[in-house]
């Protein structure tokens, strides 16, 4: 994988590229960058960088003619040392390239959570390459969840990087070398790991020479903070609307009108962004209409029947839904300032009107939030009919009553 293969984070390209042009590359780096940032993608395509010959200068010379030692004492011809170019990404072709492409580089580790399939057994990444190798060519900008589901066998699996993957990885960092100057270890999900992360501790702080931790996390505060005090943060801020957008057009062929649409609700979360495109024929504007029709005017059998509709809808539609109405909310407070400034399309421009025209700022600012804590709930497999029927009488007394829950 290379930089070009990754969206926007231009400045992060940079940076990462000037820490080896520089000769400034930290033995451990944090990637901290929240889901759908690439900051996955971004650790890959910087250890295709790091082992590149032709970024090292050491391009292969299989073919070529070098001088041999002198026989008889004479001096032997000097050979000028190539200077590796200041280039801003791997070449892509050479054999090291190649082989990182492919996630199979000999010199390039990789640690994740992983799953018990069997009682007692203690798993190990290497035990899921196939699958690991898979999924990152597959959805390199997937998510834990999406992982998970991926390699489990049983239900209510829940993933973790185990002591004895702390003790692999310290074999593995403990060999040299075989084809490039580094050894890297990229690690996702760090906050995977419990206690036994502290087994890292000394391999990460006094490495091996030529050793290269590369740490991938969507929470520095779930981190061990004895590992992030030894490690040096980047940042991955989250992708632009624009470049979302682009995206989606360009790369996954979506038509520029629900690009657009679905780039602007998605918050810079690009595996969000594909989601939203795959259920972009759902109707969410008329369920939300519903929903607020039976709320304020048609009374609690419209209620009861439009819970039981959301309900049956699962976990993941049920959050777009609460996300779609967060984002329209948000338009309509930035309609109620801007005015017909905001560069909106016509459907949501009448709709942020008709919801400027039920609720004030306050109240709307205090849906968001409700939404937010519900959306939080779902997550943590709260009961469907429960939650959306205590966030329809909220809803009521926020917008009727103008109270504030806290």
């Amino acid at each position: 994988m290379q930089f070009a293969n990754i969206i926007g984070q231009q400045p992060v390209k940079q940076q990462l590229a000037e820490l080896v042009q520089h000769n400034r590359l930290s033995h451990a780096l944090l990637f901290l960058g929240k889901e759908g940032s690439g900051a996955l993608s971004l650790a890959i395509a910087f250890a295709q960088y790091v082992v590149c010959e032709k970024v090292n200068g050491r391009q292969s010379t299989v073919n070529s003619q070098q001088p041999g030692p002198s026989l008889f004492g004479e001096a032997e011809p000097e050979i000028p040392k190539t200077t590796p170019e200041k280039i801003n990404d791997s070449c892509g072709v050479c054999p090291a390239c190649l082989k990182a492409q492919q996630l199979v580089h000999p010199d390039i580790h990789f640690s994740y959570p992983t799953v018990t399939k069997k009682p007692g057994e203690k798993p190990v990444a290497t035990d899921f390459i196939t699958e690991w190798r898979e999924f990152v060519k597959l959805s390199p900008y997937g998510n834990l969840f999406d992982w998970i589901e991926q390699i489990k066998e049983k239900e209510n699996s829940q993933g973790k990087i185990t002591a004895e993957e702390c003790n692999d990885i310290i074999c593995k960092l403990s060999l040299k070398s075989f084809e490039s100057e580094y050894k890297i270890l990229i690690m996702w999900m760090p906050e995977m790991l419990g206690t036994e992360g502290n087994k890292l501790l000394k391999l990460i702080e006094e490495p091996p020479p030529s050793t290269l931790f590369i740490l991938v996390t969507e929470n520095e505060a779930q981190v061990l903070q004895t590992i992030v005090s030894r490690c040096q943060l980047i940042k991955i801020p989250a992708l632009e609307t624009k470049e979302i957008e682009e995206a989606l057009i360009n790369r996954n062929k979506t038509e520029p009108a629900i690009a657009r649409q679905v780039a602007s609700v998605s918050e810079g979360n690009y595996h969000e962004a594909l989601q939203l495109v795959q259920h972009a024929e759902e109707d969410w504007q008329a369920l939300l209409r519903e929903w607020l029709n039976a709320t304020l005017k048609t009374g609690p059998v419209a209620q009861t029947k439009w819970v039981e509709e959301i309900s049956r809808l699962g976990r993941e539609k049920q959050k777009q839904f609460l996300r779609y109405f967060n984002h329209l909310l948000e338009q309509a407070i930035h309609y109620r300032i801007m005015g017909d400034k905001l560069n909106i399309g016509e459907k949501e421009r009448d709709f942020a009107q008709r919801l400027n025209k039920i609720a004030g700022i306050e109240q709307q600012q205090a849906i968001i939030e409700e939404l937010d804590r519900a959306s939080y709930y779902i997550e943590r497999n709260a009961h469907g009919k429960m939650l959306f029927h205590a966030l329809t009488i909220k809803l009521y007394h926020i917008i009727q009553d103008k109270v504030v829950f806290i």
